[in-house]
Order: structure tokens, then C-alpha cells, then sequence
């Protein structure tokens, strides 16, 4: 079959898809064509394809999403045909139809199909003309915000904003009210225009508490059309999924489950096979506990699926597992599926957890650095494009890598996926380890109790790891271990003196407070005191001891200083800070504590400013938005400290801004000078 396939494709994407994608075409036989901007040149997708173009600058509109260079990679690699993965321009009708004008086959669906499929608001209007059920809404063009305020009505609330194009649950905004729901239109607007480059938005119900069910499709250009069974992804956060799972727990846990699912199947083939789709696709449901009989149809995403791996694994056609991305490539090549529905079958149970670089104790704020170690669990499927050494940027999506499991049941793969997460290390960055076991662990998702708000109202019953004294008691003996010896004895920093040794008073930053430890050395390790509590610290074949006992905490250090750890799950960093960082921040914890806020407003990581939200010299009030920075995806609202008059920094939209930068100063109003008549 090899003969009819393409002879080169190139992979229109980065990351842990990027790489799966290259090693499905190896072992097609096809030679692989990576793409990369300045931020990737030493990513792993590069170094794995058979050959690498370079497309631009570090943001995605300088390199991933500039179509014309894109186009150029392709001509100067001999590329047949382009896979898009997912994200960027894999739904991207221009895109497409750019590909199609320069004779490139793209591996994905005909460009009508985007077009249709691809805009919400058609494709709601589109399947409910084929007797596919969809949430009551208002879905029109080009309806501005005053039609929709006054629409608003009708719909009733709370309802759901939505932006027409794009996915991922960007733009999209539940609103309980109807004076929320200006501020929650402009939001929308501004976040849909950014990321999809169409700011048209459409208003639907908001059905509390449903589950997110959506059913995996192939159809090849000879009318065939099967769906894979469908995948759980009621866990979300922000509308951005966090684990995934197949089958879908709400079927399997119902008598007349089989039953829903062909029906559910059916509706999803019917939806494709209405816009003539051909290609790898999925059609996304909203379902209700209470009548799980009752499933509305969302939208279809005409492209592969960052999920699609607990699919590929519970899936069985005449007993074989499939490839999805070896039958995109099929496909696109004119072969028909070989195989049919009543041959297709589920085998077991797979889960899926998302690892971010991000720090959930902090209301996940995103984490940039560079990847010092990773070391990845067996026993189960990682997709992933960690290495160390890598860099983790401001200008990409946080995900770092995929962990799935397979068993037999659920319980046995949930079991399964959180051994490998207590397994996985990575230091350099902080993840969301801990936070996807604290979530298996609920005993509503062990149980199956899934719904699209969980994770929103569990989050106050999460207890994060916070760094203890038992890791600044590391931290403080590795610090010591790492200093260079002296040449002479009266260069030496061991302490010695003539009597009692002198201990060495070490200071650390643990991410919320500075701590004070005192080493004294011993012969066989370190004796060390952290806020009264003592500990001996050695280092034995490579690991370290901790009070006679083995400490399971991964380490390394990192060039600005920082300790970092990992441990079951857990990732955190420890600071070495020198005296001038002592005293700057007890002066700053000083003026905290006297109720003297400062006055300066400061971005919290390096990231891109989208909008500024007031003038220089304007008077504003404590919590009012200054400005909103983007980073990793993520608008963070940066808000005045107190009321004052505010001093902006020379900064516009589309200025790139580095971690603790100034944006903002607000000055405190001259309560005299107010007072005084004119």
C-alpha cells in the first residue's frame, strides 16, 4: 500500500503532536519535513524529522501561523502534503485553500467542510437541518453587541458566549446576568479576534453541570463514514480539558448505555456525512446526567484531537489497534477504509491527563524556564517532546506532555495513569502533576460522577505541597556541596574555627517567604536547623539521606541559583538568596505588613501586553483593570494596588513585556491638596 502514499510530508506544527506525528510517518516509510521558529530551532521535533525549515521569529504569527512561509517550507522541501496536527492552522480555511491553489495536498478535510464546520454558527444552523439536536440559542452572522444584549433576553440566562470560529474554549464565556454581559461580550470579542482572527460571537443556554461527550469519526473519499465510539471530557478547566477518557463512564454505568452510544454515533456520522467530510474528525456533544436520552450537538472540530490517543488505544478493528494519524495520511492519499462499522469494537479503558507547565497554587499561573531534567514513567503511553535542556516559552500553549494508561476497567487505569504521575520528573518548571492526582483521587471522578464544572467547585478542597523544611534542609546541603573548595585553608567557607565550628547561615526564597537555615559539617554529612527543626543530611551513591532515610525527591540545579525538586508528582523550587536579596525583600515584607501597598504594578511572567485599559494620569481605584499581558495563552488582568493616579510605563498592544517588569505605578492621591476649594 506504501506505493500510493506520499513520498514527503511536512508537519505544520511543534511539540509532543509534532513529534507523534513524525514517528507515525516513519514507520510509513514517508520522509518527514519539521517546521520551526527561532524559539524551536533545538526542539525535539526538529532533531527527529528527516529534515527541518526554518520559519520565522518566536511568535506564532512570525512562524506557525504565517501561511505563506508555510507554503515556502513545503516548495523548498519537495513536500507532497502537510499534516496540520492541531492548534494553529489545522482548521484554517485560507490555509487550506493556499495548499490547494500550489497543488499540496492538505491531510485533513475538503475546504467547504472547514468552511462549514469551522463557523459555529453554520454549523449549528447546518446539522439541525439534518436532524441533529443542538442548544436552544441565537446563532447569526454578524450580530453585533446591542442584537446580542437584546437577544439575551430570549435565550435566557445564565447563557453561554461563544466565539463562531476557533475552539479550545477560547473566547468563551458563561454569564449569569444581564448587566455581566457587556464586559463579558468585549472580553469575548477581543479574545476570539486574537486567536482566530474573527471576533463573530453567538449566544446559547447554559446547561449547568453537562457532560462534555464527543464521538471520534473517520469517512474516506469513497462515502465511507464509521465513528470509533466516543471520549469522556467532562473535566475541564476554563473550558480547557485537563483528562480525557474512552469509553464514557455515564454509558458504561447505564443499563441502556450501548443503546445511547450507536445513537450518539449515528448523529455524529449523519453530521459529517452532511458536509461530504473525509479525514479524521470529531463531533462534540453536551449530555445531562438527568436524561443522558438527551444529547446536544456542540460542534465538530475538523481536525485531529489532543485526545485522541485514549481513543486509539481502546479501539479495535478485527482485534488490531489503530493508528488515527496513519489513517489521516491513508486517506488523504485516496485509500478507502478497509474496514466497517460492525467491525469496529472497545477493548478496556483509557485515561489521558494533560501535564501543563503551570502552578496551580497560584491560580495557575503559567511556567516558563528551561527543562533541567525529565525522566518518564514506562508502563504507559507518554506523548510527549521533553528533553533536557529544552526551553519552555511564553509564546506557546503550557502543555508539556500526554500521560495515558490502558487497563482492563476504569479503576485499574485510573490506578494505572497516577503511578505514572507520581513516577514522572520533571525539573525546571513547574507543573501540574500533583493537581491531575489530587483530581483522580476525588471520589467523584473515581466514581464516575463527571460534569463540565466539577473541577471549579472541587477547587477549594485541593490542598496543595507546599515546599517544607524537610526540602530547604536539601536545598541548604546541596547549596553547601556545590561550593568550590578552596585552594587555601584560610579561603575555605566550612565553618572551621579554632573551638566549636562557626554554623553557615543560609537564606532561601521557598516562592512565598524567606527562610533562614545554619549548616554545621560533619564528617558524614550535614547537620542542619530549619525553623527549630533539625535534620542530618548525606549524600550516599548519587542520592540524598535525610534522617537515615532515602529521599524520594528528584533534584537539579538551575542557572539563576534555584534548587528545583520533584517528588511523587509534586515539582517546587527553592532560591539561594544572597544578602542584597535578604534585605530587599524584608524591606518590601516590612512595607507589607505597615499596610503600605506598592505603588508599582508589576507583570507577573514574560508575556505579550493585548490591551491597556486606561491613560497616563488618569485617576483610578484600587482592583480597577490596568492592563491585560498574555502569556502561554492566558490573559492575566494586571489591577491598580489602591487608589492613586496612574503613571503608565511607554508601553502598547503587541509589546513584549519580561517577568516583574514595571507596567504601571499608581501614585497615592494628595488627600491636602483634594481638600483644599478651588
Amino acid at each position: 500500500m506504501n506505493s500510493r502514499l506520499f513520498d514527503t510530508v511536512l508537519v505544520a506544527n511543534r511539540g509532543e503532536i509534532a513529534v507523534r506525528i513524525i514517528r507515525t510517518l516513519r514507520t510509513l516509510g514517508i520522509t518527514s519535513v519539521a517546521v520551526y521558529s527561532d524559539a524551536d530551532a533545538a526542539a525535539l521535533h526538529v532533531s527527529l524529522a528527516d529534515t527541518a525549515v526554518r520559519l520565522g521569529g518566536a511568535p506564532a504569527a512570525e512562524s506557525y501561523l504565517d501561511i505563506e512561509a508555510v507554503i515556502k517550507a513545503c516548495k523548498a522541501s519537495g513536500a507532497q502534503a502537510v499534516h496540520p496536527g492541531y492548534g494553529f492552522l489545522s482548521e484554517n480555511v485560507d490555509f487550506a485553500r493556499a495548499l490547494e491553489d500550489a497543488g499540496i495536498v492538505f491531510i485533513g478535510p475538503p475546504v467547504h467542510s472547514i468552511n462549514l464546520m469551522g463557523d459555529k454558527i453554520r454549523s449549528k444552523n447546518h446539522v439541525q437541518s439534518h436532524q441533529v439536536p443542538v442548544v436552544p440559542g441565537i446563532a447569526e452572522p454578524e450580530l453585533s453587541d446591542e442584537q446580542l444584549l437584546a437577544a439575551s433576553a430570549r435565550v435566557g440566562f445564565p447563557l453561554l458566549i461563544k466565539p463562531s470560529a476557533g475552539g479550545g474554549g477560547k473566547g468563551m464565556f458563561a454569564v449569569d446576568s444581564a448587566q455581566q454581559l457587556p464586559e463579558a461580550l468585549a472580553s469575548a470579542r477581543r479574545t476570539a479576534l486574537k486567536a482566530f482572527g474573527d471576533d463573530t460571537l453567538f449566544l446559547e443556554r447554559l446547561v449547568r453541570n453537562p457532560r462534555h461527550i464527543e464521538v471520534q469519526i473517520l469517512a474516506d473519499a469513497h462515502g465511507n463514514t464509521v465513528h470509533l465510539g466516543e471520549r469522556e471530557c467532562s473535566l475541564q478547566r476554563r473550558h480547557q480539558k485537563v483528562i480525557e477518557e474512552a469509553p464514557a463512564p455515564l454509558f458504561e454505568n447505564l443499563e441502556h448505555g450501548a443503546q445511547i452510544r450507536e445513537r450518539m454515533g449515528a448523529a455524529a456520522v449523519a453530521a459529517a456525512q452532511s458536509v461530504g467530510y473525509v479525514g479524521a474528525g470529531t463531533v462534540e456533544f453536551l449530555v445531562s446526567d438527568q436524561t443522558p436520552d438527551e444529547f446536544f450537538f456542540m460542534e465538530m472540530n475538523t481536525r485531529l484531537q489532543v485526545e485522541h490517543p485514549v481513543t486509539e488505544e481502546v479501539v479495535r478493528v478485527r482485534g488490531q489497534k489503530l493508528d488515527l494519524v496513519d489513517w489521516q495520511v491513508r486517506i488523504a492519499a485516496g485509500q478507502p477504509l478497509d474496514f466497517t462499522q460492525g467491525e469496529v469494537a472497545l477493548h478496556g479503558h483509557a485515561v489521558e491527563a494533560r501535564l501543563y507547565a503551570e502552578d496551580p497554587s497560584a491560580n495557575f499561573l503559567p511556567s516558563i524556564g528551561t527543562i533541567l531534567a525529565v525522566r518518564e514513567p514506562d508502563g504507559v503511553r507518554v506523548d510527549s517532546s521533553l528533553r533536557d535542556g529544552l526551553e519552555i516559552s511564553a509564546h506557546y500553549d503550557p502543555m508539556l506532555s500526554k500521560l495515558i494508561a490502558w487497563a482492563q476497567d476504569r479503576s485499574a487505569a485510573l490506578a494505572r495513569l497516577d503511578r505514572a504521575l507520581e513516577q514522572n520528573v520533571v525539573l525546571g518548571v513547574l507543573t501540574n502533576g500533583e493537581y491531575l492526582r489530587l483530581l483522580l483521587a476525588d471520589e467523584d471522578v473515581a466514581a464516575g460522577r463527571l460534569d463540565t464544572n466539577l473541577i471549579e467547585r472541587k477547587m477549594g478542597e485541593f490542598s496543595f505541597r507546599a515546599v517544607g523544611p524537610r526540602e530547604l534542609a536539601l536545598a541548604a546541603h546541596l547549596e553547601y556541596q556545590s561550593l568550590p573548595a578552596s585552594i587555601t585553608p584560610w579561603g575555605a567557607r566550612d565553618g572551621w574555627r579554632a573551638g566549636q565550628h562557626r554554623p553557615i547561615t543560609q537564606h532561601f526564597d521557598d516562592g512565598h517567604q524567606i527562610v533562614e537555615t545554619t549548616l554545621l559539617p560533619t564528617a558524614e554529612g550535614s547537620l542542619i536547623t530549619v525553623a527549630g527543626e533539625q535534620f542530618i543530611v548525606k549524600t550516599v551513591d548519587a542520592g540524598l539521606e535525610i534522617n537515615e532515610e532515602r529521599s524520594t525527591a528528584k533534584h537539579a540545579l538551575a542557572a539563576d541559583g534555584s534548587w528545583w525538586f520533584s517528588d511523587h508528582g509534586w515539582s517546587a523550587a527553592v532560591r539561594k538568596l544572597s544578602r542584597e536579596n535578604v534585605l530587599e525583600q524584608k524591606l518590601a515584607s516590612r512595607a507589607s505588613q505597615s499596610g503600605v501597598h506598592s505603588p508599582d504594578v508589576l507583570s507577573p511572567m514574560p508575556g505579550t501586553v493585548i490591551s491597556v485599559q486606561v491613560s497616563d494620569g488618569q485617576q483610578v481605584v484600587a482592583g480597577q483593570l490596568l492592563a491585560i499581558v498574555e502569556a502561554m495563552k492566558m490573559e492575566h488582568q494586571l489591577l491598580a494596588p489602591a487608589d492613586g493616579i496612574v503613571r503608565l510605563a511607554a508601553l502598547n498592544p503587541g509589546d513584549t513585556v519580561k517577568a516583574k517588569q514595571v507596567i504601571a505605578t499608581v501614585e497615592p492621591l494628595d488627600v491636602e491638596a483634594e481638600e483644599q476649594p478651588a
